[in-house]
């Protein structure tokens, strides 16, 4: 087999770059969505809010005392963030032959980082409404367009390498999320600036970017990671061959030789998709449409009935919801390095991931304010903490268990198809859950 005579991954030197690849894919765009508040802060218009405030009497209802610019801001992001995230995703699952495989990631990962350069030089620069929100959405743009392309191709890299070596990047991911939820309780605890602190974050993310690169570019030179990478050559090569002559036995029968069929061969969908590969890719979707739908838009309206205002009020959502949400995920993810039940081929993997569907009515039973329809059967904040905990951690074991298997599926020559397949339904997942989301928030 082919795992008898490989080497040995030295100081899980190649472990450690998926993971560091992974933080690099997502932290950035957390820092994003963590500074809200501050893009949000610079589109207002002093002379608007003065003018707001004496019309409306000084009562401030939802959208009296916002611009349109801002209260527009975040469902204009959303879109900015998964139509781009999307179509990139789609078009990496067939561009992955065509563009080499280098370029994409270091390619990817440079573009992101110029932008993060660009938003933290204009953190310190004064720029009109308008225009820094016309800036901000190119910036999301470009964030996930790339993001996409980087996200695709690493799952692909990964779905090349044993299974275990898909966990890294969701690891590195789900710590990302922790990471930039903990920066959003000390940015809260230390009462510094918006600005300041949303300087520090796009400057973490320049950072962590730049670590990204230089341990990808350190990666061709691991012996584990060539061995993969020349086993994967010559099995591509030896399947090309397998075609060749099938299409060569066909001809013959036929006759003819026929250009244009030939040719669409060549360009033809890989039979990835005819394989098992539809349960994970389905399963992985179905997670992220769950999981988007219900939080944060669900979730972060949740209001405390135990505090009475004081401390408890001012962290609970940034504690409960975010912090918890982000380190029960990272756990969820992290744990498939040493447990991967249920097996692939288990029925149960179908079935424990269309149960997490039971956590969209319990998020909206409980205390989401205001609501218009449905009762509050859970009012206490511990049911909100406890409903967190296991949704956050399924998402993240069952997802990341989706991910490792979903190349598996198929032949070893098709792995980094099926791996930026794998990334492509998970982004269908966030865009489907964001969909949705809205749908949600109205029903209460």
């Amino acid at each position: 087999t082919m795992t008898a005579n490989a080497p040995r991954d030295k100081y899980n030197a190649v472990w450690i770059i998926f993971f560091i690849l992974g933080l690099g894919t997502l932290l950035p765009w957390n820092f994003f969505m963590t500074a809200t508040m501050y893009f949000t802060s610079r589109l207002k218009d002093p002379p608007t809010d003065v003018l707001f405030n004496q019309t409306t009497n000084g009562t401030e209802e939802d959208g009296d005392t916002r611009n349109v610019l801002e209260s527009k801001f975040n469902n204009v992001m959303t879109l900015c963030a998964m139509v781009p995230l999307l179509i990139f995703t789609c078009l990496n699952s067939f561009i992955h032959q065509r563009i080499p495989q280098k370029l994409r990631i270091s390619g990817s990962l440079t573009v992101i980082f110029v932008v993060f350069l660009l938003t933290a030089i204009l953190v310190r620069v004064d720029v009109a409404p308008l225009p820094f929100f016309t800036l901000t959405m190119i910036k999301i743009i470009c964030i996930n367009s790339f993001g996409a392309i980087l996200q695709g191709s690493l799952f692909g890299l990964a779905g090349m390498l044993p299974a275990s070596y898909t966990t890294p990047i969701m690891s590195g991911q789900g710590l990302a999320g922790t990471f930039a939820a903990f920066s959003m309780i000390c940015a809260l605890a230390s009462g510094s600036a918006l600005q300041d602190s949303a300087f520090g974050y796009f400057i973490t993310a320049c950072v962590v970017i730049l670590l990204a690169i230089m341990s990808y570019l350190i990666l061709p030179r691991m012996e584990f990671f060539q061995y993969y990478m020349e086993n994967n050559g010559s099995r591509a090569a030896a399947a090309d061959e397998e075609n060749k002559m099938d299409l060569l036995k066909k001809g013959e029968c036929l006759d003819i030789q026929d250009p244009v069929s030939t040719k669409m061969n060549n360009y033809r969908i890989p039979p990835v998709l005819s394989n098992q590969i539809w349960v994970m890719a389905l399963s992985v979707c179905f997670i992220f449409t769950v999981t988007i739908g219900t939080f944060p838009a669900v979730t972060v309206e949740v209001k405390s009935t135990v505090a009475d205002g004081g401390a408890w009020d001012t962290y609970f959502i940034p504690v409960s919801c975010f912090l918890l949400f982000n380190l029960m995920d990272w756990a969820g993810r992290s744990l498939t390095a040493v447990c991967m039940w249920p097996g692939k081929d288990s029925i149960w993997l179908p079935v424990l991931v269309g149960l997490r569907v039971v956590f969209i009515p319990l998020f909206m039973l409980c205390n989401v304010q205001p609501r218009h329809y449905l009762p509050v059967l859970f009012a206490h904040d511990a049911w909100y903490i406890i409903f967190m905990i296991f949704f956050s951690f399924s998402n993240g074991y069952l997802a990341s268990l989706c991910m490792c298997f979903g190349p598996k599926k198929v032949p070893q020559h098709e792995a980094e198809t099926a791996g930026a397949i794998m990334a492509f339904f998970l982004s269908l997942g966030l865009a489907l859950g964001a969909a949705v989301s809205f749908a949600f928030r109205a029903m209460i």
